[in-house]
């Protein structure tokens, strides 16, 4: 039993959640409320952040479960608060130490534009089987009329608002003999320190340099690729003069199935049989991710209680990059229980099963009758009757106390 659930509530997982879970629900929301993506998001971006790298650590979502967000703050005398975590160094690390949305923080090596990063949702048959999948997306191109000058040549001048700096500083008075100096990008040429002579302007991109394009991609989803997998097209990113581009990367998103349920390189269906079935023995057909069709029983005499678990060696998900090798089907049983039965039928059941243990009855004993109970029904039951007390208590006791009644004149 967890203190609170606020954490699981931004994230939107049970506290029951694994780290799996844990992870695709983070990734989704982190990439929807990125600041680069949201900017108005900022502060939700911060709290996912925060109940991720909370629940992400043992240690700090044992001290969470236990004490709540006030014992993360205090850190439970041992420091392990949230502190000075930034955000963005949570979502850089989960990403492997690279930033998908190339905020720059790349210390060696040239300049590069933002990496741009779509998801691409991809069915459990798919990861199965592999297949390639065509993804359409608009990017920036350098101009190929100006060739990312932006106009004729001699076009490009010196921004004579800022005097080439891309910046603007104006002074302020706050008070007698007090001075403020603000500093902000300037306007004119939006912090790039030039711009492009009206005259001179290319007419295919209007100056702008750059023309955004429609880039089509083929996704190569190969067999056992997992659920947040990334596929990298370097280079492929938005194009910006004087700047290498970033890359695109494609986030790999694994629709829910109707039948199986994938853990590792596992999977695992649940399976409903009759009681019949479950006593007698059975015989059964399952559907494969690749069409085939798989036969599985049980041996006379085996009884197959509800929760059972059986599995079936190779048939589960293929390996990544060693497809050749696979993981296991796990099945499990559910028995279904018939309605009622005929008291003939019943009899005769019970002249077959093994014997029902007789229990001991005094002489100084209560029949009783046993009915069915719906704890829904019975909680409606007991709220009606709880508003239908209150309801009699406000008519017995009014404003001049029980029997009062004012006398009219």
């Amino acid at each position: 039993m967890v203190k609170e659930t606020k954490f699981y509530d931004l994230l939107g997982v049970a506290p029951t959640a694994d780290d799996n879970a844990l992870k695709k629900a983070y990734r989704k929301l982190a990439m929807k409320y990125h600041p680069d993506k949201n900017p108005e998001a900022g502060e939700k971006f911060k709290e996912i952040s925060m109940a991720y790298e909370t629940l992400s650590n043992p240690d700090k979502r044992r001290l969470y479960d236990q004490a709540g967000e006030q014992g993360i703050k205090e850190g439970g005398g041992g420091g392990g608060g949230f502190g000075g975590s930034n955000p963005m160094d949570i979502f850089d690390m989960f990403f492997g130490g690279g930033d998908p949305f190339g905020r720059g923080g790349r210390s060696r090596g040239p300049r590069r534009t933002k990496n741009l990063v779509h998801q691409l949702s991809v069915s459990l048959e798919d990861m199965y089987n592999g297949t390639v999948r065509k993804l359409a997306l608009q990017k920036n191109v350098i101009c190929d009329s100006c060739d990312g000058i932006g106009g004729k040549a001699g076009a490009v001048q010196k921004c004579p608002n800022c005097r080439g700096t891309g910046m603007q500083v104006r002074i302020q008075q706050l008070g007698p003999g007090m001075m403020q100096q603000i500093q902000s990008m300037c306007q004119e040429c939006h912090g790039e320190g030039e711009r492009v002579d009206p005259k001179l302007r290319c007419k295919k991109c209007n100056g702008r340099k750059v023309n955004r394009e429609r880039k089509i991609l083929e996704v190569s989803v190969d067999k056992g690729m997992e659920d947040g997998q990334k596929v990298t097209f370097s280079g492929e990113g938005d194009q910006e003069p004087g700047l290498e581009p970033g890359d695109i990367i494609i986030v790999l998103d694994e629709k829910a199935h109707s039948l199986y349920k994938r853990n590792g390189s596992d999977l695992v269906m649940k399976m409903d049989i009759s009681l019949t079935e479950a006593l007698t023995g059975m015989r059964k057909t399952v559907k494969t991710l690749d069409d085939r069709t798989l036969v599985i029983q049980t041996v006379s005499g085996e009884v197959i209680k509800t929760g059972d678990l059986k599995q079936v060696q190779g048939e589960g998900m293929p390996q990544y990059r060693n497809p050749f090798e696979k993981g296991r089907l796990i099945i499990q049983f559910n028995v279904v229980f018939p309605a009622s039965l005929e008291p003939s039928v019943a009899q005769a059941l019970a002249g077959i099963l093994p014997p029902a243990e007789e229990p001991m009855i005094p002489d100084d004993h209560d029949e009783v009758d046993l009915n069915d109970f719906d704890p829904e029904t019975d909680r409606q039951n007991q709220n009606h009757r709880h508003q239908y007390d209150d309801d009699e208590e406000g008519h017995g006791h009014g404003h001049g106390g029980p029997g009062v009644q004012c006398a009219s004149q």
